[in-house]
Formats: structure tokens, C-alpha cells, sequence
């Protein structure tokens, strides 16, 4: 009968520390390339807009978080399991920061491109270009204007430059009239408005058309410029 093999005091030590020595390269190794990244990111990342670097300061924190927890959940011990979690944050914070360079980005080159009556927001987690309602359809029409095709052929542009993300399109109304013709008339606003991007060569598996109706104002319905500015649709990009 053989003896089963039963490894020594020396061969424990010499693959504790050979698994050691592993780890500390990796954990220089990747820590290294991380900050190289987002080091990278943070000097392009500047546009010159009002809320420049909003969305890569965002991006950055919400990557370094979840690479943390992702991280945190692996390994074999209580001191991998922390040296995964730095890594996880580096690497997640790199790529976080990534993507809300590439929101910030082209949140300016919209500023740039669109006219002046096209309101853009960059909240720090989705941009939002709001056009009019009375430039996009006449009174109770759901066809959208020539003059705002130029606007939409922008947009639409601009989507697919940089395609990693969904297309919410919000019809909104003021509320004048009936409250359940306001929601479909709301709703169809937002399908034309879809269509022509989609027209244009944004991919329908991006887009979702909504209608809020009434229920949404971002202004006061009592006077005429206030039910203006709640005439519209909100076009919401998100990033994947």
C-alpha cells in the first residue's frame, strides 16, 4: 500500500509564499494599470461646459463601488478578499469614469450643434434634451415640423457616435383639455419623435417612447409661457 502524500512544513511555507508573492504582483499590477486609466480619463475629460466633468466625477465614484463590492466577494481569505476589493474599486473607478467622460463629452459637442432653443441638462447620471413641442408639432398634430428635423438629424448624429446607451422619449403636455387626450396625444408625440430617429439610424432596440400627458410640468399651467415650456418632449440618455 502507498503511503498518501502529505506535504512537509517547508512545502506549506514555500506555496504560502509563492501564493503571496502572486498576489502583492497582481495586486501592483492592476492597481498600477488602474490608476494609469482613470489618471488618463480625468486629463481628457474637460469640455468646457457648465457641468464639465459632472458625469466623470459620477461615473468614477459609482465604478469604485461596485468594483469594490465585486472585489470584496472573491477570494479565499479575509487579506485577499480586501486586496480584491482595492483592485475591484481601482479597476471599477477607471471604467466609471470612462463612461461619464463620454456623457460629458457629448453633452458638449450637443451644446455646440443644437440651436438655442433646445434645453440640454446634464444631471450626473443621464443628459436630457428637452425640444418644444410647438416647434416639433402644430396644435393637436402628431406629425412632426421640417423645422425640427434639422434638430433631430443632430441628435440622431450624435446617438450614433456614441451608441452605449438607451434613448428615453418623453412626451409631456400642459393641461388644457381633457387629461386622458393629453396622455394619448403625449404618448403618439413621443412615437413620431422615436421614428424619425430612428429614421435617421438610431436602433429601435435603444429607444423607448412614453407619455406622461400632464402629470409631469415643469412650469406653472396658469399662464400662457408656463403651459409652453410643459409642451414638450425630453429626450433622456442614459448610459449602459
Amino acid at each position: 500500500m502507498i503511503a498518501a502524500y502529505k506535504p512537509n512544513h517547508h512545502t506549506r511555507k514555500t506555496g504560502a509564499l509563492m501564493k503571496e508573492i502572486r498576489m502583492i504582483t497582481m495586486t501592483r499590477l492592476n492597481l498600477t494599470l488602474a490608476t494609469a486609466a482613470l489618471a488618463l480619463t480625468t486629463a481628457c475629460a474637460g469640455t468646457g461646459g457648465p457641468n464639465d466633468n459632472v458625469m466623470t466625477g459620477q461615473g468614477a465614484a459609482i465604478g469604485a463601488g461596485l468594483g469594490a463590492l465585486v472585489g470584496a466577494a472573491t477570494g479565499d481569505d479575509k487579506s485577499e478578499r480586501i486586496r480584491n476589493g482595492l483592485i475591484g474599486a481601482s479597476l471599477g473607478a477607471a471604467a466609471g469614469a470612462t463612461v461619464g467622460n463620454q456623457m460629458d463629452k457629448q453633452e458638449q459637442e450637443l451644446r455646440n450643434q443644437l440651436g438655442g432653443n433646445v434645453g440640454i441638462v446634464n444631471n450626473g447620471q443621464n443628459l436630457t434634451v428637452t425640444l418644444p413641442q410647438d416647434i416639433l408639432f402644430a396644435t393637436n398634430s402628431t406629425s412632426v415640423s421640417g423645422a425640427a428635423q434639422g434638430n433631430l438629424a443632430t441628435l440622431a448624429n450624435s446617438l450614433r457616435q456614441y451608441p452605449n446607451s438607451t434613448v428615453n422619449v418623453i412626451g409631456h403636455t400642459d393641461d388644457v383639455g381633457d387629461a386622458a387626450f393629453n396622455f394619448d396625444l403625449s404618448q403618439r408625440r413621443a412615437q413620431a419623435v422615436s421614428a424619425v430617429l430612428a429614421n435617421y439610424g438610431v436602433s429601435n432596440a435603444r429607444i423607448r417612447s412614453i407619455g406622461r400627458g400632464e402629470d409631469q410640468p415643469v412650469a406653472t399651467n396658469l399662464t400662457a409661457e408656463g403651459r409652453a415650456q410643459n409642451r414638450r418632449v425630453d429626450i433622456v440618455i442614459t448610459p449602459n
